[in-house]
């Protein structure tokens, strides 16, 4: 089955796509496994370099996702370039913040020491649905 992308503000055909076989889509979450256990054990500077980059990329190419976004979600123009703009500030506060946030927590139990630890999970899937606009 072919799955089509339309313009919700002309109703035009923007672009199909194949459907995935369920070996294809294995392949992804396989290949998506293999990245995790790379970056698990990357440290939080390399991480937050690679934060910067993603953040440094939105802002350089704001327009093109900005249309993109326009195109395939009628969000009006200025709305889809606030929306780059604040996928950008996400990535450097998570970038600035990331290694605070995770830090093991101490807490209060019967055990001479107990903490909680915020280890990787793995590979998640994340169904998002919207109902814009």
């Amino acid at each position: 089955m072919m799955l089509k992308a339309i313009n919700p503000t002309t109703g035009e055909p923007i672009k199909e796509y194949d459907e995935l076989t369920p070996e294809q889509a294995r392949d992804i979450i396989d290949r998506a496994d293999e990245a995790f256990r790379h970056w698990r054990t990357t440290g939080f500077a390399e991480r937050a370099e690679a934060m910067n980059n993603a953040a440094r990329i939105l802002r350089e190419r704001v327009e093109e996702y900005a249309r993109l976004m326009a195109q395939e979600m009628g969000k009006p123009i200025r709305e889809a370039r606030a929306e780059v703009n604040k996928c950008a500030w996400v990535c450097e506060y998570y970038a600035q913040h990331a290694e605070q946030f995770l830090r093991p927590e101490v807490v209060e139990t019967d055990a001479s020491k107990s903490y909680v630890a915020f280890n990787p999970l793995g590979v998640i899937l994340a169904i998002m649905p919207w109902n814009f606009p």
